[in-house]
């Protein structure tokens, strides 16, 4: 098909016809492998921290788990502002070169300062990476199939939260004594084979078409058209439907404080803010609290801790369950779907944890972990909805990466809230901002499920 020069929608509409992913299955795969170690990193932490003998109160476990997600409100914007700047491919290259380092740098700590360091670091990079890899999918993914691709890689991905935290437990109560560095080694060493990886992956289509990169853009879209052709056996592509746009310009913190993305902003904002001030305590403090408030002897603990690393694998499950409603509905019920369970899964396993009852210890943090973790996917497509594309990764970065402030908070917030509210009250009282955030995303950002994202956005203007 001949291209109208010049005019970069001509390639975005070349791609939203396609019928499927038009790359190589290889580059998808390795992107979700990508994710994997990205929120591998996520979960192990919780685990490692009762093993590290340098770490010898609850606040200072708090504060070491916290620093890394202080990380995620400093590298989200930084390396997201530098990738809708230089390009996607550049920095997800140079994020997974950061993981490696701060990875590394946690396994070899031998003190508090040098700990906590290492864990802003890598906080910093994994803040961005999870911002990059979703925005890179969705960007190379046709409009009707964008929740359905993305789904897969997070599947790929969240298995860091389903099989990470298995093998972590199962690592650091086999071998105490080192078990945690082990923990910290393996996701340096996976760090460094998603940054080989990456090298090989092209740029972010709608990067190049909106950038001016017209003729890689040319390049880029007729192999994806060669590929979906032969892979789907068709004879030919439908036409593609242009539409009229003037896509804007301007730097991209400036676009965002645009009236129409400045409200989708704030509202998303206080949505992760919300959700992450719970999310985290939930997936990284919960063994200091069953020691720390509950008291839990070693041999209780232990068998806590696989328990709740066991219930990780329902993750995956989750995952796999979103794939069937992620492209039919509307992705912000969703959202307030997966909040509502989550709080049901704490709160039962809240009870189960206080009364020393681990079967319902078990069933609860499987519930919480398969719908409210599973479907976290359903957060960061809003994010990525939302934005366009010459201030996507922007924006999501300050919705997402910047709202990890709330985790952060939360971190410390939690075995001190947990003595004044009650240890069971906490679990759900602290849900209840998140569940208010979902009612009013609801009512203040767009339906974005099977429509293209420029007819979310840049046609919006």
């Amino acid at each position: 098909m001949a291209s109208v020069k010049g005019n970069p929608e001509i390639y975005i509409a070349r791609l939203d016809r396609l019928p499927g992913w038009g790359l190589s299955y290889i580059i998808f795969w390795a992107l979700g492998f990508s994710f994997f170690i990205t929120l591998y990193d996520v979960i192990n932490v919780g685990f490692a921290l009762p093993y590290i003998p340098f770490i010898t109160s609850s606040s200072e476990a708090s504060l070491v788990a916290s620093l890394g997600l202080f990380g995620y409100v400093v590298g989200a914007p930084i390396f997201s502002f530098l990738s809708d700047r230089i390009g996607r491919k550049p920095a997800m290259v140079f994020t997974s070169f950061l993981i490696a380092i701060g990875s590394f740098g946690d396994a070899f700590s031998v003190n508090f300062p040098m700990l906590s360091l290492f864990r802003f670091i890598t906080g910093m990079a994994i803040g961005a990476d999870l911002v990059l890899v979703m925005t890179y999918i969705a960007e190379m993914s046709p409009a009707k199939k964008r929740g359905i691709y993305s789904n897969i890689a997070f599947i790929a991905g969240y298995a860091g939260l389903g099989i990470g935290p298995y093998i972590a437990a199962e690592v650091v109560t086999t071998i105490p004594n080192i078990g945690w560095r082990i923990v910290f080694m393996i996701g340096g060493i996976l760090a460094v084979g998603a940054l080989l990886i990456r090298a090989y992956a092209p740029e972010s289509l709608r990067f190049l078409a909106f950038h001016g990169k017209l003729e890689e853009a040319e390049k880029l879209i007729s192999i994806m058209e060669e590929i979906s052709i032969k892979r789907y056996k068709i004879d030919k592509l439908p036409d593609p439907i242009i539409m009229n746009y003037k896509p804007p310009k301007e730097n991209p913190l400036k676009i965002l404080l645009k009236p129409i993305y400045l409200k989708r902003l704030i509202v998303l904002f206080f949505l992760s803010f919300w959700f992450y001030f719970i999310d985290y305590p939930f997936l990284v403090l919960t063994p200091t609290w069953l020691k720390a408030n509950l008291g839990y002897s070693s041999s209780q603990l232990s068998y806590a801790i696989f328990l709740f690393g066991l219930s990780g694998l329902g993750v995956i499950l989750g995952s796999i369950i979103l794939r069937f409603f992620i492209d039919r509905y509307d992705r912000r019920k969703l959202a307030i779907i997966d909040a509502l369970f989550y709080m049901i899964g704490a709160i039962i396993m809240s009870i189960g944890a206080v009364g020393h009852n681990f079967t319902t210890f078990f069933i609860g943090s499987f519930i919480a972990e398969t719908i409210g973790v599973g479907w976290f996917n359903v957060y960061y497509l809003l994010d990525v909805d939302n934005f366009p594309t010459i201030a996507r990764a922007t924006g999501y970065s300050l919705t997402d990466g910047i709202g990890h402030l709330g985790g952060a908070l939360g971190l410390l917030a939690l075995l001190p809230l947990a003595n004044s509210l009650g240890n069971i009250s906490v679990w759900g009282i602290l849900w209840i901002p998140a569940l208010i955030m979902g009612g009013l995303t609801l009512i203040f950002t767009p339906k974005t499920t099977g429509f293209r994202l420029e007819e979310v956005n840049e046609n919006k203007i």
